[in-house]
């Protein structure tokens, strides 16, 4: 059964992972208070940028909304008297800029609604909740015997998605959560084929993927429904929190993480990889694994949100993705997804930046060995390992895994050959946008060094060198006419051997 949607005509699928940069170009000094200008671009291209002003208030209700993360936030102090002097606002204006810097290269903190529209008010205005709820309540009259409980607010790090505890009204007792989301930018199946494939999600048998009772999609939005499982994902065991915290809070700053023991990361990554592999064999892409997208039953990993690539949702980790050229497959995004999900079992955080390329002590070598293959310089620029390559390391391969439920996931042929295609059109808007950073970033090297102190350097010797040589050039010019023109003379005497040269012209160079 489909839920109802008025149809969105023309509407702009906007990658929500792509990075905002900020810059504070100017301040303006009105009569009773300061205004600063701010220039955001998304992505690199120039093109796509805009202006922003705000005020400090504006910038102190979004601290104040951010404080949730437990992080320590350097926003410039109040000040109340003297506030207007000139050297104060430029002052200020750089602790801003500061501000700006941190939570726009946070990855957590740059994803949240909260920083979108404070920098990107036109794209981010719509108020997601109520539209999910209009949608919710759409599919309700369709199908009356569902109830919502409660909204289960900014559980999860998309902006676009809303999650819904409800209840079947014929078994009040069951909780159930309903997810709602817009279709994203990498939705490359037809609206047909997309339908048949939700339709398959509550038919996958698999004992490392959680069962979906419900999938439906409209034109432009989705609608999921699973069986709510109140222990919580994987980050959440690691981070010690409560599920239904908000992403923020729970997962900024988490005051109480705990790696796993070894023989669990074992049992854990041999699970998520022997999943990952099911997945690639059927041809069914993924891209979507972090910690959040694991629940754990009974010391079993089972992946969620599996839905994710039919919907065109881009990935978690799509902004590191990015940055490397090799990582230009889906099934090379769930490596590189899997050496991140390792790294924060191992040490109960993700790690600060990537690439990767010091450890701390793990609880066993075997773990580095494995990060190493995947997150390290060499890895990242050179290439990762496979699933199944990783699935034979000493870390996984005398895992035995007690579940040996028969894998059911019955496609069609037409599907398969429409997943296909949609995953290669995937993959190419990726490695169009990988192509444009690395351009970009040649560019801005070359700009850099261009304007550096040693190759200004380097150019003013260079063009003594060459200024010298045109006036030794210009002296024996100017040396081969005189000869020239003493010998062609008819009136002019022999000259002896003995006879001194001419000393040649000088020329005089003005200092370069």
């Amino acid at each position: 059964m489909a839920f109802m949607e008025k149809p969105s005509a023309g509407k702009i699928l906007l990658d929500d992972t792509v990075a905002l940069t900020a810059v504070i170009e100017a301040s303006q000094n009105l009569h009773s208070h300061t205004e600063y200008i701010i220039r955001v671009q998304r992505g690199v291209s120039p093109e796509n940028s805009w202006q922003v002003i705000r005020r400090y208030s504006d910038f102190d209700m979004l601290n104040s909304s951010l404080l949730i993360s437990g992080l320590n936030l350097s926003l410039p102090p109040k000040k109340l008297i003297g506030n207007m002097d000139r050297e104060f606002i430029a002052e200020r204006q750089k602790g801003l800029q500061t501000y700006l810097n941190f939570i726009t290269t946070n990855h957590i903190l740059s994803s949240s609604e909260l920083v979108k529209k404070f920098l990107d008010t036109n794209n981010y205005a719509a108020n997601y909740t109520e539209i999910a709820l209009q949608q919710v309540s759409m599919f309700f009259r369709s199908d009356p015997k569902w109830e919502v409980v409660e909204p289960l607010k900014d559980i999860g790090w998309r902006l676009r998605k809303r999650y819904f505890l409800i209840k079947n009204k014929d078994q009040p007792k069951d909780r159930q959560v309903l997810s709602w989301v817009d279709l994203g930018p990498d939705k490359f199946l037809s609206d047909k084929d997309l339908q048949s494939a939700m339709k398959l999600l509550p038919t996958v048998s698999n004992a490392y993927i959680f069962p979906v009772t419900f999938a439906s999609t409209s034109e432009s939005s989705a609608l999921v429904i699973r069986t709510y499982n109140d222990k919580g994902t994987l980050r959440d065991h690691i981070c010690k929190v409560k599920p239904k915290e908000p992403f923020l809070k729970k997962y900024c700053n988490p005051k109480k993480i705990q790696g796993l023991e070894l023989q669990q990361i074992r049992t854990y990554g041999r699970q998520i990889l022997e999943i990952l592999k099911f997945l690639h064999d059927k041809g069914f892409p993924y891209g979507h694994l972090h910690a959040s997208n694991i629940l754990l039953e009974d010391d079993t990993c089972k992946l969620l949100d599996i839905e994710n690539s039919l919907l065109g949702l881009p990935s978690y980790y799509r902004h590191y993705v990015a940055q490397f050229r090799k990582i230009n497959t889906t099934e090379s995004i769930d490596v590189y997804s899997f050496g991140h999900l390792l790294y924060e079992m191992a040490y109960g955080r993700p790690p600060d930046s990537v690439p990767v390329d010091q450890y701390p002590p793990a609880p066993s070598p075997s773990v580095v060995t494995v990060l190493q293959s995947i997150l390290s310089t060499e890895a990242c620029k050179g290439g990762m390992p496979t699933v199944t390559q990783l699935l034979q390391t000493p870390l996984f391969s005398d895992v035995m895994l007690c579940n040996s439920e028969k894998l059911q996931f019955k496609i069609t042929t037409k599907l398969k050959d429409a997943l296909k295609t949609a995953k290669e059109c995937m993959e190419k808007r990726l490695q169009e946008e990988q192509k444009m950073i690395h351009q970009h970033r040649r560019l801005t090297r070359a700009k850099s060094h261009h304007g550096s102190e040693e190759e200004r350097k380097r150019r003013k010797i260079l063009a003594r060198k060459k200024s010298r040589q045109s006036a030794y050039e210009n002296e024996e010019d100017l040396s081969a006419k005189y000869n020239n023109n003493s010998g062609s003379g008819a009136s002019s005497p022999p000259t002896s051997p003995s006879s001194p040269t001419p000393p040649p012209t000088t020329v005089e160079h003005a200092p370069f």
